[in-house]
């Protein structure tokens, strides 16, 4: 029976065989990485004679487009059946397989939330001159259905962005340095190793402590050991026994940051609610008054949702500015109703309007 989820391992083999053990809806994030199908014919070479490390490996050759489209499909679809509900999926990939990989998606169901651009910073030149530099991939970010409640920390990432809503283009350099791990040899361990920066931001963003990340071509593990450190639990599957083994070596000397630093902090959203909306439900009923806290006015609601006093009609916020002698206030927290002899917020109703009436609209958590 589908039923346990192996957490914090990374399990040899095709990870399409391997996802098929898994239950239904049971991941709260996805991000694959899977092979590009980059159609490489021949060796490359820079301009002083010198081999390029370029991908080359078996697991990105295929037999033909159709092939790439049916092994695209199967991963994708026991993707889509793992993923939760409100869960999150991130693909990424280049010009030579992302549009690909997007149409099957659409296919299958996915509802796609936005196509972030990963901009490098030190992308690798075009040498033989004969192409503009390819200095950025694609990344690909869906859920299940139109109406899945997904996570999005967007204050989190706002923040991080110099209090800036975070862009869908991603200025981030392509794995470097000590980050970048190497054979015996000096040699680049994997090809496309991702950086740890990338996916610290994906997951930061769509997920939260104790969820599931999971990673159907995890490589070199960058997946499992950004879960790890941000308070997440990981499951990667990975066909390569070599890349497995460096994978678990990695992942096994990250440590994971204390929580109250990983929990993301309540931000005060209000609900997408209008005025309008209370008296089209009957929460505020049409000819009801409303009163300020200390009782002192008072207003009528009429048939449109504005409200009048003895002098002047308007909006809630437009009538209690006037009252307070002020330009702009702000009236859901100024005007009051009585339920039961006691005074209640109109700013409390609509928090119930929410939690009553909202609950299926889309992106209503983000």
């Amino acid at each position: 029976m589908k039923e346990l989820i192996p957490l914090n391992e990374i399990i040899q083999g095709d990870c399409i065989e391997l996802m098929q053990s898994l239950p239904d809806n049971c991941i709260d994030l996805i991000f694959a990485d899977p092979p590009y199908n980059l159609q490489l014919n021949g060796e490359l070479y820079r301009p002083n004679q010198t081999k390029v490390d370029a991908v080359n490996d078996d697991w990105d050759k295929f037999e033909s487009m159709q092939a790439y489209d049916k092994f695209s499909e199967k991963w994708l679809k026991e993707c889509y059946r793992i993923l939760k509900d409100n869960g999150s999926f991130w693909v990424i990939g280049t010009y030579h397989n992302i549009f690909r990989i997007g149409y099957i998606m659409q296919n299958i169901g996915y509802w796609i939330l936005n196509d972030i651009i990963w901009l490098k910073t030190n992308p690798m030149p075009n040498f033989k001159g004969t192409r503009f530099n390819n200095a950025h991939e694609t990344l690909i970010w869906a859920t299940k259905t139109k109406h899945s409640r997904y996570t999005f920390n967007y204050h989190s990432l706002k923040i991080m962005n110099d209090d800036l809503q975070m862009r869908s283009d991603w200025l981030i350099p392509i794995c470097q340095g000590s980050e970048r791990l190497r054979d015996a040899n000096g040699n680049k361990a994997h090809s496309t190793q991702k950086p740890a920066e990338l996916l610290y931001r994906i997951i930061l963003a769509t997920s939260n402590p104790n969820d599931v990340v999971f990673d159907p071509f995890m490589g070199t593990g960058t997946t499992g050991a950004v879960a790890k450190r941000l308070g997440r639990n990981y499951l990667g599957f990975e066909k390569e026994q070599k890349y497995v083994d460096l994978a678990k070596q990695r992942i096994a000397n990250i440590k994971t940051l204390p929580y109250n630093l990983i929990m993301p902090k309540e931000f005060n959203r209000k609900p997408r609610v209008s005025f309008g909306n209370l008296v089209e439900k009957g929460m505020v009923k049409i000819g009801e008054e409303l009163y300020s806290k200390d009782m002192i006015h008072k207003a009528t609601v009429q048939a449109d949702a504005s409200i009048a006093t003895e002098k002047e009609f308007g909006s809630i916020h437009k009538i209690s500015a006037s009252l307070l002698q002020k330009e702009h206030n702000n009236g859901w927290t100024f005007w009051y109703v009585k339920r039961d002899d006691k005074l209640l917020s109109i700013d409390e109703l609509r928090y119930q309007y929410e939690e009553k009436y909202l609950k299926e609209y889309e992106g209503l958590t983000a």
